[in-house]
């Protein structure tokens, strides 16, 4: 489930931790080959990594996503163009330098402070913005209160339980009988990525029951952009894209272990399975509808909140929290317009969005319990090249 803005906008964070290309022109053509078979660490892609060692490519392409959101960055703000074609990776500047003063700043922080629990991070006081706001307004002070909510939820009270919420859901969608039928299906339709990136492309997702899963979006009309290719085969994952930094690795931190838990997903009746610790929070709101919100912990530190509408008990969004070195690193699936689909009920509209893109997904045709063969979720063909 990627889009090339993915990779455009974690490029742009890229100057803020002062990683640049083993080679300051290189463009996103060629990958370099895992040493002795294990995933790509950030040391074997990037030269003059200095304040986030010791991480997988997985991992620090999520980080440079929440630096990016944090302080409202782009390529241009970081990174000193070598002309038309290039973009002088390699140059060291005064906010990279900024930047790595400011990770460690924040490591401290929550060392001394928190006993290491991340509290203070890029978030806390950038918000999308390349300067901290050190003063309240008065429209902030006497005008509506923010509506957000903490990532980590309490159980609330006077709300209905786990098993009333889940029951509801399958209930919804055809019974927990049919639903736990379905051990496969193959979904395709068209997707259209943010900003019109990526727009009039050919998705298909297929999972096969308990964990695998795989999305290819294709450009029929601009074949030059290759495919964009996101794998997980029950042990491990693979991200392959066009116009990348790095245009194929495989997942080995927080990447790879919400794929995981995606591909578990795809199948309701597994959610008590993949999820642990399960609680229901405070009701809430998404577009004027009433939502239950239940919350699970997932491998390594993962959280996913599902919310069902009230009324439907249909699942309308699924935010799963990942980890890197300096936060959390949001997911936020939501699903549309459910259909009949062999006797159950599956949406036809899914909106995926993450640090750095957004995908809309509008499928036209679903099939279930159909083979999918066993490649279709292994490493995937490098992306062409742009």
């Amino acid at each position: 489930m990627t889009s090339g803005s993915r990779y455009l906008s974690a490029v742009a964070a890229i100057a803020l931790t002062g990683a640049v290309s083993a080679n300051p022109h290189a463009s996103a053509q060629s990958s370099p080959a895992p040493p002795s078979g294990r995933p790509l660490m950030v040391e074997d892609v990037f030269t003059n990594v200095q304040a986030l060692k010791g991480i997988g490519v997985d991992d620090f392409m999520l980080t440079m996503g929440i630096m990016s959101a944090a302080v409202g960055s782009d390529c241009v703000g970081c990174h000193p163009s070598a002309g038309t074609d290039h973009v002088d990776w390699a140059l060291d500047t005064p906010r990279k330098r900024t930047a790595r003063r400011m990770v460690q700043m924040v490591t401290a922080i929550n060392r001394d402070t928190f006993n290491g629990r991340q509290v203070v991070t890029c978030w806390t006081c950038h918000r999308g913005r390349d300067r901290p706001i050190t003063t309240p307004t008065l429209d902030v002070v006497y005008g509506p209160p923010a509506d957000e909510v903490d990532d980590v939820l309490v159980p609330a009270q006077g709300v209905p339980s786990v098993d009333q919420v889940l029951n509801k859901y399958l209930q919804a969608l055809g019974g927990a009988a049919n639903v736990s039928r379905v051990t496969s299906f193959v979904a395709t339709g068209k997707s259209v990525g943010y900003k019109g990136f990526g727009g009039g492309g050919a998705v298909e997702v297929a999972a096969q029951a308990p964990d695998k899963r795989a999305t290819h979006i294709s450009f029929p009309e601009y074949p030059d952009r290759g495919v964009s290719v996101r794998t997980y085969d029950g042990r491990t994952g693979w991200i392959a894209t066009p116009l990348a930094v790095v245009p194929k690795y495989e997942l080995a931190g927080s990447e790879r272990d919400g794929a995981r838990l995606d591909a578990m997903l795809a199948f309701p009746a597994q959610i008590t399975q993949a999820l642990t610790g399960l609680r229901v929070g405070a009701p809430a709101t998404i577009a004027d509808k009433d939502v239950s919100v239940v919350q699970g912990n997932g491998p390594n530190g993962t959280l996913a909140t599902l919310y069902f509408d009230d009324a439907s008990g249909l699942l309308v969004r699924m935010v799963r929290h990942g980890r890197s070195p300096i936060g959390r690193v949001p997911t936020q699936v939501d699903y549309a317009d459910y259909r009949d689909v062999g006797g159950i009920k599956f949406p036809f509209r899914w909106t995926f969005a993450w640090l750095d893109g957004r995908d809309h997904f509008e499928f036209t045709d679903v099939k279930v319990n159909v083979p999918i063969d066993a490649s279709t979720f292994g490493e995937p063909t490098i992306a062409k090249k742009p």
